[in-house]
């Protein structure tokens, strides 16, 4: 299954390091689409268009403030996991909170960054999330499943973010905050960000359900092998 993305990586590794400018335009262009996606999955209304300008620093018209703070947080959420990724700080449950915290600033700080003390129910998803009383324990046992995992880097990544989606610990920006911690696994282990595109949505909340429900993980993780395999190849056709 990863026999593909495994070549381009090293192929990709091979021309390293890339031109300064190359980088630059490449992690311009990651972080405007990765912003864009991950919002539009969760009902952002912004065009990519729109999210570049608000990234921009400009208030676009006929839009909330929520969906502008939405793209600013989700930058700076990328920024600072890149600044751990360098740190080499490994992942614990004050990383995910500290992920999550920059998710929902100035949008719901009351939730910002602590596990929810409710419990809840994911609207058109077969899979229910555990009682919130539960989340302590469960969230200190994805670490550890975390830092057991022996498995190919990619498919640990997309483990992460199936189990933390069913873990469901926060009231409000799960899906986001997922999507930032396989990213972060992802860079951690040398691979590049994936992007889940919002016109795959469908088939993204259907492979989840399916590993929440059946514990069959195979979809989401050809899923993101997918997305890996793109950005590969994205970056490869530019050097």
């Amino acid at each position: 299954m990863f026999e593909t993305i495994d070549k381009l990586k090293a192929t990709l590794d091979s021309h390293r390091p890339l031109p300064s400018h190359t980088v630059k335009s490449l992690h311009e262009s990651l972080v405007l689409d990765w912003t864009y996606n991950s919002n539009a999955i969760e009902g952002n209304t912004l065009t990519l268009k729109e999210t570049k300008v608000v990234l921009e620093g400009i208030t676009v018209g006929g839009k909330t403030m929520r969906e502008h703070s939405e793209a600013i947080n989700h930058r700076e959420a990328i920024a600072w996991c890149e600044a751990v990724v360098a740190r080499e700080e490994p992942l614990s449950e004050c990383l995910v909170k500290s992920v999550h915290q920059l998710v929902l600033k100035n949008i719901d700080d009351q939730n910002a960054g602590r596990y929810r003390q409710e419990n809840v129910v994911i609207a058109g998803a077969e899979h229910t999330p555990p009682d919130s009383l539960h989340l302590p324990q469960l969230m200190e046992e994805l670490v550890e499943w975390y830092q057991s995992q022996q498995c190919h880097p990619v498919e640990r990544a997309a483990r992460l973010h199936v189990d933390f989606v069913g873990i469901h610990p926060f009231v409000d920006g799960n899906g986001r905050t997922a999507r930032l911690l396989m990213n972060f696994d992802l860079m951690v282990s040398g691979y590049l960000p994936v992007i889940i595109r919002a016109e795959n949505r469908l088939a993204y909340y259907e492979a989840l359900d399916k590993a929440h429900t059946q514990q069959q993980y195979q979809d989401f993780i050809a899923l993101v092998i997918e997305a890996q395999e793109e950005m590969l190849n994205r970056y490869l056709s530019v050097i």
